[in-house]
Formats: structure tokens, sequence, C-alpha cells
């Protein structure tokens, strides 16, 4: 069955037929459609961005030697990256709203595919500075379209396991990524990293074209290009409170992360006095936290729903986070830091895939806009994370810990601000 609805464009009327699936409750969600080849690719596109973030980091001093300059300048290459992700989810994602998925999709991984080729072969720094900031643009495109491809074919419980799955491949990554990147440096080189980069980039270029598919449907695109009715504006429609309460909820817990990430190599290894060996090990079993608690989140959404895992995992977070402040007040031994932060870190597998799923779930109809401002918002609040860990010094776990303790309060306080709605209960 379809149901005709008339919208004004410059002037004119115009009858856009609307299928019943996409006027009913759900707009069009249908939790079968996201398949497990889908899932994967999409997974993998989020991956990306953080893999090209951390993977090249153990060859900063190789660089700064090739061309010649400092530190700065090769400061500068991921700076331009950040810069570049915050601004391309902010272009791809309302765009795919208004023209769908598929394009700005495609546009962006071969743009990504064309910028990775150009850094890898950079004669010069200040190239290699751009074409990290385009491919930091175009990789954008990947993360947010794929977020708003999950939130277009799933809702509630459905989008929730979808999403904790995604987490499983992109939540890991910005943990393991400079552990890999260290294992290639000395027989790749910089370089090698940066074409191993471009190759996955082709792969996921020839991926996108073969199995992902337009989700966004046409009626709803047509009614977000008419600006004249507020109502299905794509930018109003982010004025929610359960959008905005969960959305809050999900930047603070990555960033309970992204603070233990930036401060690890000196917990680990400047305070405990781990040799890069055991750091590693103790990497990898953070990571592995996290990707069990990503599974275990899956199938608990599915059945129990995302706000019950939503609230469990924050249970988890704010306890570690708590005992955590509380061994660095008392002066307890550095070592026993590795628990409280094991489980604070595992905990976030808990929360960012059901975060997601009840933050895009708000705003259906502005799913890519959704997906923007939430992965912008993201990555800013990482950069200025990752700095405060170290304010006071390399010798002390403290800002670390009242970082993340802070960070896990507002992400609880958001968590709570939350009404739940129809995206909870489903």
């Amino acid at each position: 069955m379809a149901h005709t609805n008339s919208i004004e464009t410059h002037g004119r009327t115009e009858s856009i037929r609307i299928p019943e699936s996409i006027r009913d409750g759900e707009d069009g969600a249908n939790g079968r459609a996201v398949t497990g080849p889908l899932l994967v690719v999409l997974a993998l596109l989020a991956a990306l961005a953080p893999f090209g973030i951390d993977m090249y980091l153990p060859a900063f001093p190789i660089m700064a030697n090739e061309f010649g300059t400092s530190a700065t300048s090769i400061q500068l290459t991921l700076t331009a990256f950040f810069v570049g992700i915050a601004l391309g989810q902010l272009t791809f994602g309302p765009l795919s709203d208004r023209v769908g998925r598929i394009r700005p999709l495609v546009i962006g991984a071969a743009l990504l595919v064309v910028a990775s080729v150009v850094a890898a072969m950079a004669p010069t720094v200040t190239i290699l500075i751009v074409a990290r900031f385009v491919q930091g643009l175009a990789g954008a495109a990947g993360m947010v379209i794929g977020r708003a491809i999950v939130a277009d074919l799933a809702v509630g419980k459905n989008a929730a396991r979808a999403f904790s799955l995604m987490m499983l491949v992109s939540g890991v990554a910005p943990v393991t990524a400079p552990v890999l990147g260290s294992l290639l440096v000395e027989p790749l080189g910089w370089r090698g990293i940066l074409w191993v980069l471009t190759g996955l980039a082709v792969l996921m270029l020839a991926a996108v074209l073969l199995v992902v598919r337009e989700s966004n449907p046409p009626a709803r695109r047509a009614a977000n290009r008419v600006r004249k009715i507020g109502a299905q504006s794509p930018l109003k429609a982010l004025i929610s409170r359960d959008y905005i309460a969960n959305t809050v909820t999900f930047i603070f817990a990555f960033a309970v992360m992204m603070a233990y990430i930036a401060a690890s190599p000196f917990v680990y290894q400047g305070m405990i006095g781990m040799n890069a060996i055991t750091y590693g090990i103790s990497f990898g079993i953070n990571a592995i936290g996290v990707v069990a608690a990503g599974a275990v989140s899956a199938r608990l959404s599915a059945t129990a729903g995302p706000v019950k895992v939503l609230r469990a995992g924050m249970s988890v977070m704010l306890v570690a986070t708590a005992a955590l402040i509380a061994l660095v007040l008392t002066g307890a031994p550095a070592i026993t830091y590795v628990g409280p932060i094991f489980f604070a870190v595992a905990s976030v597998g808990f929360v960012l895939g059901n975060a997601t799923a009840l933050a895009l779930g708000a705003v259906p109809r502005a799913a890519g806009s959704a997906s923007a401002v939430l992965g912008a918002a993201q990555f800013a609040l990482a950069a200025v994370v990752s700095p405060l860990v170290v304010i006071a010094g390399e010798d002390t776990a403290l800002p670390l810990a009242i970082t993340m303790f802070v960070a896990a309060v507002i992400a609880l306080i958001g968590m709570l601000a939350a009404r739940h709605g129809r995206g909870g209960h489903h």
C-alpha cells in the first residue's frame, strides 16, 4: 500500500507516493535488512579512519628525519586528518539525507583511494599534510554514512545489536592500530604503512560497490530537500532531547577510552615499569575486553533491549573509574591501576553501540545529519581529552583518573536525561 503526501517546492505542490513501510512508526526500518556482509563492510568503513589515525604514529621520528623537518610539522599531518574527519562528517552526513547514501559514499571511498596514493608518495611534508586532510575528509564518509545506513534499516533492539557488532571492529581499532603500526614500521617503513592503508581503501571501495545498496527512501530524501517544511528539516530534527542526551553519553564514553589510549604509555611503561612487549600484551588484553563486551552487548541488546544494556555498561564504567581515582588518591601501587582501567575500557563495548542506536533512533528521518554531529563531536572531544591526561606530567595518573571519572559521570548524566522513547523500547 502507499499513501500520497503533498509538499510545496518552489511555489508549486508536488505529490509524492510514500510507501506504507515508510509512513509507519518504524520509518521503513527492517532489522532483517542489515545483512552480515553489509554489517562487515560498514564496520570496516568505520574502522578505516581510526587505523589512519593511529597506525603510523610509531613512524613519526622516522618521518621527521626523512623530511628533515620538526616533530611539530609531522604532528600537523595528524591534526589535518582530525580536521578532515570532523569536516567530512558534517559534509557527507547531511548530504546523504538529501541525495541518498550511495552516491556520497562512493565519492568518499574513491576520493580516499586517491588521497591515500598521494599521501604514500608525498615528496614533501606539505603535500603529505594536505593529502592527510583529504584522507580524513573522504574517510569520514564511510564512518558517518555507515551509521546512517544502519539507522535506516533497523530500530530499537535490531539497531542496538547491529551497532554493537560494528563496534567490535571500529571500537577496537584505536586500541590495536598503534600496536600493528609498531610491528609494521620496521619492515615496511612509514610509506609502507600508508600503502597498506591505500590497499584497505581500495578494498573498501570495491566492497561498497558490490555490497552496499541505497537505504534512504526517496520520499524521505525529497522531504529533507524541502527547507520550507520545518518539521521535516534534518537540522531541526536534531533538536531532540533523546538525541542530544544519548549523543552526550556516546561521546563522553568514547572520551573514557581515548583518555586511556593517550595516557597508557606513561602509566604502563613509565609508572608501572612494563617493557614494550609487556605493554603491547596489556594493550591487547584491554582490546580483547572491548571486543568481548561488544559481542556480549550485541547478544543482550537483541533480547533485553539497548536501554538495559546501556545502563549496565554505564554502571560498570562509573564504578571502575571511581575505583581508579580512589586508588590514585590513596597512593596505591601503580600496578593496581590495571584492573579498574581494564573494566572501564571494556565497559565502552557495552555503551557505544547502544548509545548510537538510541541517539540515531530518536531522529530516524535525519539519520545522516544526526550521525554527522555525533561523529564530529566524538573526535572533537577526543582531541581535547588527549592532552589533559598528561597535564600534570608523566609521573602521576591523577589527571587520567580525574578525566576518566568526570567523562563517565557526564556520560551517565546524558543517559539519565534521555527519555528513551520508541528507540529504547523496541
